[in-house]
């Protein structure tokens, strides 16, 4: 894809903090995964933090840490699950061109914060780290998702337009311990290196080794290899 199509392509989630940038452009590679787990989310909808934590581990999931982590965002796989074709094509650029379509994200957001549109705020940081605008959630553990409108966000505001409010955002979604195995902390990139960080990690995957490519999480989501036994022994005790 050419510098322009793979602008328009992240466009949608250019402003997203970096943690959750990454682990939806990597979820993204595991596209086939994407319906059912959004389908989960729906079914769980009542379940946030340690609970949905507990469910995921408990329901056996088979989808990749990746998919994993953005359970506890059901707008984002709904989003991504609605529209299949931006999400495949999203996925084949990071499998193909990663360091294109981590320079296209730069390119947004400079142009936003040229705007005026992108600035710190209560939710996010937004740094200039020699060149490469970072976005990190002011609490590592609180995740706002910003809502707005491409259209809007990275083209000149017209005269008069109030450009504060053009990015909102959605209701927080709190990211605690429990998630550390799924690659949280330590998200992010390593822009000038253009990396994809997944558990401090560099993730590689690729197009040529997508079929056997596991990222070396370094708190693994080990699925257990059959269903869980509960090991009942208060009446035992005499044989101790």
């Amino acid at each position: 894809m050419d510098p322009q199509q793979l602008d328009q392509l992240v466009q949608r989630i250019a402003l997203y903090p970096d943690p959750l940038l990454a682990q939806v452009l990597t979820a993204s590679t595991f596209w086939d995964q994407i319906p059912d787990a959004a389908s989960w989310t729906q079914l769980h909808s009542n379940l946030s933090g340690d609970a949905l934590a507990q469910a995921i581990q408990t329901d056996n999931l088979p989808f990749d840490p990746s998919v994993l982590a953005l359970l506890p965002f059901p707008s984002e796989l709904d989003t991504m699950a609605r529209d299949p074709q931006w999400t495949g094509t999203l996925g084949n650029a990071v499998l193909n061109q990663k360091p294109d379509v981590m320079d296209a994200i730069q390119r947004m957001r400079q142009q936003a914060k040229n705007y005026g549109y992108l600035a710190p705020n209560s939710y996010d940081n937004v740094v200039d780290n020699g060149g490469y605008l970072e976005i990190q959630p002011v609490d590592p553990t609180l995740y706002y998702v910003p809502v707005y409108s491409p259209a809007v966000v990275f083209f000149a505001p017209r005269p008069g337009f109030f450009v504060g409010g053009a990015i909102r955002f959605g209701p927080v979604v709190t990211i605690g311990p429990a998630f550390g195995r799924f690659g949280w902390y330590g998200a992010g990139f390593g822009w000038g290196g253009h990396t994809i960080l997944i558990d401090h990690r560099p993730w590689g995957r690729t197009f040529a080794n997508r079929a056997v490519y596991a990222h070396p999480y370094a708190h693994p989501y080990v699925r257990p290899a059959g269903p869980r036994v509960e090991a009942h022994e208060h009446g035992n005790e005499h044989h101790r």
